[in-house]
């Protein structure tokens, strides 16, 4: 499970719907160059369970003004590449197989990448020879080919990304803005293109997740025309605060994997949760110094201290009228846990009871919080104690190191001997694309001492407070603008049905109690009409590994709204 903390508070509580359509198949003037050409496609052939499928691929640019990149790009992890197409980030690959090339009312799959929110080139797995299995629990591509399914990969800008002229081209919210431009050409095209394109089932994992929620839960939204408009995103016209759109970017629904959301409170769940329970045998030595004999203690109870008011704020409800505390958090996530505990019982799965092994493929550890009553299909969870979990949980995969997302700049994240700044975490998707990063967090902009990077007190003789309420810079906007829960009963357009799973496997991104949040239902909007949300049994950070599951969810609500 990866930065759930992340998706802290966009609860499942995730409300959402779906809006107007767009074009009528004729985009007008100032979309002509939009305008899709069913005849430019090429032909690849793939096998789906063992029978030839010819399938259709077009290559599009969403927008009427992409950016052009640099062709050195940045990797995740540290590393380069080498892009070919200087607009492969702000392109779709839309493949549909013969047989549905003419279907006007087909699903549309629409997949972004994006791994911890990292820019992302477009990319397809349908390919030459390529063969799909539609009955496996882990081929995605198979179910949605079987299905009948319109598979629209879609690259976006995201952190990293930098533009042929050396702007930081993909600073937020260039990532959810991207996603919409894409969909709204998807819905500009409507009648020209296979598929419904109120029908979009939009899917990603990890920072895809995260992508997938902020998109799904903001349709429609104003909030984001002004940086369509410079994109040249279908159906938008004027700039700035005169921006006005004729087309929409709402979805039907969305399947998000382990999302990484919130990132503005990241840090405060990820410590509040863990703090208590590092040790030097589950977080790492930072710039050298192991976690007990440096900075990493203290910062992270300091940063953990944050958290209970950034509920209390919050004002979500539980099921019997309360107001969420970070106390009912933890109750809350325990009822999940045990929820899926029992959900995996019934069903067959061989669960230890206490002194057991917990098997995973990163640990074997003994079963010392949980008691089962019974065994086999009957048991049921007769304690868990939550306190034991957590100890657990951290022993599966280390945890992150102190500041955990917000890190580059702080003066502990500074090697002493080398000079050289740690530069893990998503500070890098914040502030001015003249600068390579920003911190977003409190804590980190008050602990910037990295000189000249234009973030902290130290660059820019503003506090924190002081700093978000400036005119002069974006960051207030940049993090609402990719935070799913900033949008909920807010009057724009929520996708109505939403499939979210967070595995119980490593614990290294994520925090469990900042899911349970997802889990109240009483703030959801009117028209979000369905949440399936669960912790997976020992899955870690990853998605697709049940597909009959979702994609039979997925078939229901399409079904029911035919």
């Amino acid at each position: 499970m990866r930065r759930l903390i992340c998706s802290l508070a966009w609860p499942c509580c995730l409300a959402l719907i779906a809006g107007c359509v767009g074009g009528d198949g004729a985009p007008d003037a100032d979309d002509s160059a939009l305008t899709f050409d069913a005849t430019k496609y090429t032909t690849v052939n793939v096998t789906v369970d063992g029978a030839n499928v010819a399938v259709r691929q077009y290559r599009i640019v969403y927008v009427a003004s992409p950016v052009k990149m640099a062709a050195t790009q940045a990797t995740l992890g540290g590393g380069t590449t080498t892009l070919t197409d200087p607009y492969a980030y702000q392109t779709m690959i839309v493949s549909v197989s013969e047989a549905l090339a003419e279907d006007q009312k087909a699903a549309l799959y629409l997949l972004v990448n994006n791994s911890g929110w990292w820019t992302s080139a477009v990319a397809t797995t349908i390919t030459e020879g390529k063969a799909f299995t539609s009955t496996s629990d882990t081929d995605n591509i198979g179910a949605a080919l079987k299905a009948g399914y319109v598979v629209v990969n879609v690259g976006t800008r995201s952190r990293g990304a930098r533009a042929a002229d050396g702007r930081w081209a993909g600073k937020a919210p260039a990532p959810v803005v991207d996603a919409k431009a894409a969909i709204r050409y998807l819905r500009l095209n409507d009648r020209l293109m296979p598929g419904s394109a109120e029908r979009i089932i939009m899917t990603g994992t990890s920072g895809g997740g995260g992508l997938t929620a902020a998109v799904s839960a903001s349709g429609n939204s104003d909030d984001y025309l002004p940086f369509l408009a410079e994109i040249g995103a279908a159906g938008v016209r004027g700039t700035d605060a005169t921006a006005k759109s004729t087309i929409k970017d709402h979805v039907f629904a969305a399947v998000a994997y382990c999302p990484i959301n919130n990132l503005g409170n990241a840090d405060a769940g990820y410590e509040w949760e863990y703090a208590a329970v590092r040790t030097d045998a589950n977080t790492g030595a930072l710039c050298g110094v192991a976690y007990s004999a440096g900075p990493q203690p203290a910062a992270a109870t300091a940063i953990a201290a944050s958290f209970p008011a950034y509920v209390g704020r919050l004002n979500l409800k539980l099921a019997d009228g309360s107001t969420l505390t970070d106390a009912t958090l933890r109750t809350t996530t325990r009822a999940l846990v045990k929820e899926e505990i029992e959900r995996q019982t019934a069903k067959g799965t061989a669960v230890p009871g206490l002194s057991g092994n917990f098997v995973t493929s990163r640990a074997t550890l003994v079963n010392d919080w949980l008691t089962l009553d019974g065994n086999g299909v009957s048991a049921t969870v007769a304690d868990l104690d939550y306190a034991k979990f957590v100890h657990y949980v951290a022993a599966n995969q280390a945890l992150k190191t102190v500041v955990a997302f917000d890190a580059v700049g702080v003066t502990s994240n500074k090697s002493a001997t080398t000079g050289v700044w740690n530069a893990s975490g998503e500070t890098n998707l914040f502030g001015s694309d003249a600068y390579a990063y920003s911190n977003f967090t409190e804590w980190s902009w008050n602990h910037n001492a990295a000189p000249a990077d234009g973030s902290g007190q130290d660059d820019t003789g503003l506090s924190w407070s002081d700093y978000l309420a400036s005119s002069s810079n974006g960051l207030a906007t940049q993090l609402k603008l990719i935070n799913p829960i900033a949008y909920l009963n807010t009057g724009a357009d929520t996708a109505p049905y939403w499939y979210v799973r967070h595995g119980h496997g490593r614990p290294r991104h994520c925090v469990w109690d900042a899911d349970a949040a997802e889990s109240c239902d009483q703030k959801r909007p009117p028209q979000m009409k369905d949440v399936s949300f669960k912790f997976p049994y020992l899955v870690g950070h990853s998605g697709n590994y049940d597909v009959q599951e979702a994609f039979a969810w997925i078939k229901a609500k399409l079904d029911a709204n035919l």
